[in-house]
């Protein structure tokens, strides 16, 4: 079992180049992490895998967003969000991740991958401040009132959850191709 790290108020930051894939389990397990993950995380593969996926929640990602990401994934539908993630010393790292279900012949799920890779500073403030209010809803009230919150911003900005993240962090131009290569060569 892994220890949560003390918070460090201090960035990872990693290359644009760089791409962050596991694999978990539908129960959230991590059953395949990459090179880039261990080096960025500051985790071995040997301590990630059989661990829960949530030992890298960092405490200022609202729960609200994870629940959705659960609740789109089992639903065997794609995903994608901008995270920030706790690294085994403690210091964090921003990414956009784009997480999809993996299904058997029958249609069944068997795995869920998240293909992760650094967070633009623009994005990040975008959500930031979001995020810090949900965090705050969440501590004060429960995740349905935070989730409620999420709901009426974007309504207020008149989009859905997708295509609220599709403004923020589309890639565009040659790290969208390399994106979508480096997917096709993991399935």
């Amino acid at each position: 079992m892994i220890y949560r790290p003390i918070v460090r108020d201090e960035e990872i930051s990693f290359s644009k180049r760089k791409f962050i894939v596991s694999k978990t389990d539908i129960k959230g397990k991590i059953i395949f992490t990459n090179k880039n993950f261990s080096e960025i995380s500051g985790y071995s593969e040997a301590e990630l895998v059989g661990e829960p996926h949530n030992i890298l929640r960092h405490p200022d990602m609202p729960r609200a967003v994870f629940f959705l990401v659960w609740k789109t994934l089992l639903a065997g539908n794609p995903i994608s969000g901008v995270i920030k993630n706790l690294a085994k010393d403690g210091r964090y790292y921003w990414v956009i991740a784009d997480l999809e279900a993996k299904k058997d012949a029958n249609g069944n799920i068997i795995a869920l991958t998240a293909f992760r890779r650094a967070a633009p500073q623009d994005v990040v403030d975008k959500v930031e401040e979001l995020y810090t209010t949900m965090v705050s809803i969440e501590k004060k009230h429960n995740m349905e009132k935070s989730l409620a919150y999420l709901e009426a911003y974007l309504e207020e900005n008149n989009v859905n959850y997708h295509e609220f993240m599709d403004g923020l962090i589309k890639p565009k131009g040659i790290i969208s191709n390399l994106l979508s290569a480096f997917k096709r060569m993991l399935r």
